[in-house]
């Protein structure tokens, strides 16, 4: 198996090497992970962590790092969570511990209702409405990776909809005063994720009703991403990573691609490390599975129809 980032010679030296320690692997699955959520390659990674890529490339692939075995045999013997042993909020308080105790190993389905409940309770104040249904936002937000129909469908249901259509990424934009790769070239990630939280809670306060298209990396804020399923209906409109690709290309838009020369494994692993966050949507919509007239009338109706009911 070839792994990203080694030379064939460095493969074989690490295939010769003892097996890796079961943690160290799972970290470097996080790593990866959490670098295609965010849509950044290994080499963009370590500019800005200021490592060298072969070391990212070790920590990827789950060898050396001794050090942390050295706080995991630590927190083992304390018998405390290593998240306590170096100081992560969810140990910070009695409150977060026995929050954490009462989440863990759960089922996503049972995090999903709790998680939907507390963010009912926190909005409602904790008073007897809490307890009411919330009424079906009326406002339509529509995540995907790039090149998924977000602009194009989006026009076509508000349309249809008679709603306003916002297009987050020119939102963000009118913040700047910058286009959003400008954004991100001369201010960097963190700063763009501040102007995209902006601006999408002041769509949610302006526009009751809206067909919003948000920018494909949304779901790498956890803090954004909740705001937008608090208060909007999500529809995930899905396609094939090939489709993705043409998609893009067409409009003449290869970021963040551009630079690789492994373009569509970077759109795969990408698309797989947001797709968890993506399905979280309450609708799900295959763009890749009909024509474009076929996928809006499906699309149309299954809002429709949730937002009805």
């Amino acid at each position: 198996m070839h792994v990203d980032g080694l030379t064939p010679s460095e493969e074989g030296q690490a295939a010769d090497a003892p097996e890796r320690h079961p943690f160290l692997s799972q970290l470097g699955e996080r790593v990866r992970a959490l670098r295609s959520r965010r849509g950044v390659t290994r080499k963009t990674l370590a500019s800005l962590a200021d490592v060298s890529e072969r070391h990212l490339a070790n920590l990827e692939y789950g060898t050396g790092n001794a050090s942390i075995l050295i706080l995991l045999q630590v927190a083992q013997a304390l018998q405390c969570p290593m998240a306590e042993l170096i100081g992560d909020i969810t140990t910070s308080t009695p409150e977060w511990l026995l929050i954490r105790e009462l989440l863990e190993r759960r089922d996503e389905a049972t995090l999903r209702r709790v998680r939907i409940a507390i963010g009912d309770l926190l909005e409602r104040g904790g008073g007897p409405a809490a307890s009411e249904p919330k009424p079906r936002s009326l406002r339509i937000a529509l995540v995907g990776l790039r090149g998924a129909g977000k602009s194009t469908l989006g026009a076509m249901l508000a349309e249809a909809l008679d709603f306003p259509f916002v297009e987050l990424s020119r939102e963000i934009e009118k913040f700047a005063g910058c286009s959003v790769g400008e954004i991100q070239g001369l201010y960097g990630q963190a700063a763009y994720r501040r102007y995209e939280r902006r601006a999408l809670e002041e769509a949610i306060q302006i526009y009751p009703e809206a067909v919003i298209a948000t920018p494909g990396g949304i779901v790498s804020d956890p803090a954004t991403f909740n705001v937008l399923l608090g208060h909007c209906t999500t529809v995930w409109l899905q396609a094939q990573a090939e489709d993705h690709m043409q998609r893009v290309a067409a409009q003449g838009d290869m970021r963040p691609m551009a630079a690789s020369k492994e373009a569509m494994d970077d759109l795969r692993a990408i698309l797989a490390g947001r797709t968890a966050f993506y399905a979280k949507a309450e609708l799900h919509v295959d763009t890749s599975a009909q024509p474009l007239a076929e996928t809006f009338e499906l699309l149309h109706a299954r809002v429709k129809a949730l937002i009805s009911g």
